[in-house]
């Protein structure tokens, strides 16, 4: 009976510290007399509703169970990416400006926010000093896991996540970072990359050994959405003009969400090599099976499917491929 109590009573203090808390949060939208505001829990990389409030003449409020301190994002619309922002316990308010992206708007009340915006107001802001500087805070956590982890190597990544306080170490985000660190031993330079199999534009089911034997090989993952993949892409276009005819190929992985958008993208982009999609987001199994947290990224293989090189960007693509093939 004592046994069973003690567990009872270890369960609840489980679950007193992951309960949820009361956010008290009001604002404005400049310009908009009605209309909806939606609260958002991030995840990773996508949010998920977590309430929402009528705007009457220009004004909103929540008063609801949230979990706290976490990282949300505030819309207008379900469509749009959100005004992301972190929110604590206290009374907070936030300035929602009806713009593009969300610009200009603000919150004031929350000090892990201010924390955030401090970060990147530093030009010279090193993310090690910060977690030492704030081991218990979620900011330095977030930024580690959303913004860092592309720019840093495994042992970078491991490093700065020991410095992370213990009681954020079972959070979702310090989760998230050592399965990528976990990932990344099977898609490091030198291995053997993971074969998977996805649907073309034509509706046809293709292995990645299917493109293997012939040559070098670009993996490019990529979206329609995504604004930087679209700079990049004249790159790679110009890369494959280049070398189509010296033992070059390329796969383009989008992380589209819908057919249509995917396909403009290629059409308007004129990405005229190989394509697969499974239309799933930062819910594809690929991207997750290569550790892929944000894009453009990409691999090179050799004919055999080994990495011989990540993230070429810009004319280090068209480098590496004349030092390899002598043309």
């Amino acid at each position: 009976m004592k046994r069973n109590l003690f567990i009872i009573v270890l369960l609840s203090g489980l679950f007193l510290q992951v309960s949820a808390q009361r956010l008290r949060l009001h604002g404005t939208v400049p310009g908009r007399e009605t209309g909806k505001v939606y609260l958002q829990k991030f995840i990773d990389r996508y949010y998920e509703v977590a309430d929402s409030a009528e705007i009457k003449g220009g004004a909103f409020s929540f008063n609801t169970q949230a979990e706290l301190p976490e990282v949300y994002g505030i819309s207008l619309s379900l469509k749009d990416t959100p005004f992301l922002v972190f929110l604590d316990e206290g009374d907070l308010s936030v300035t929602l400006h009806a713009t593009l992206g969300y610009r200009g708007s603000q919150i004031q009340g929350s000090a892990l926010h201010d924390l955030y915006i401090a970060f990147h107001s530093d030009q010279q802001g090193d993310i090690s000093s910060f977690i030492k500087a704030n081991p218990r805070s979620l900011v330095p956590l977030y930024i580690l896991y959303r913004e860092q982890v592309s720019r840093l190597s495994s042992e970078e990544i491991q490093a700065n996540l020991n410095l992370i306080d213990p009681s954020l170490q079972q959070h979702r985000f310090a989760q998230i970072l050592r399965d990528v660190i976990k990932t990344r031993e099977k898609t490091d330079v030198g291995q053997q990359a993971p074969d998977f199999s996805a649907i073309t534009p034509e509706g046809q089911t293709v292995s990645l050994r299917d493109f293997l034997g012939k040559g070098y090989l670009l993996l490019d993952f990529w979206a329609s959405w995504c604004g930087p993949c679209r700079k990049e892409n004249p790159n790679i276009v110009a890369a494959y003009g280049d070398y189509k005819d010296h033992d070059f190929d390329i796969l383009a992985v989008s992380l589209d969400k819908t057919r249509e958008a995917w396909l403009q993208g290629i059409e308007q982009d004129h990405l005229d090599y190989h394509h697969v999609s499974e239309l799933k987001f930062w819910n594809s199994d690929i991207a997750r099976l290569y550790g892929i947290r944000s894009i453009p990224s990409n691999l090179l293989l050799d004919k055999n499917g080994k990495i011989i090189a990540k993230n070429l960007r810009g004319n280090d693509l068209r480098e590496t491929l004349k030092s390899l093939l002598g043309q």
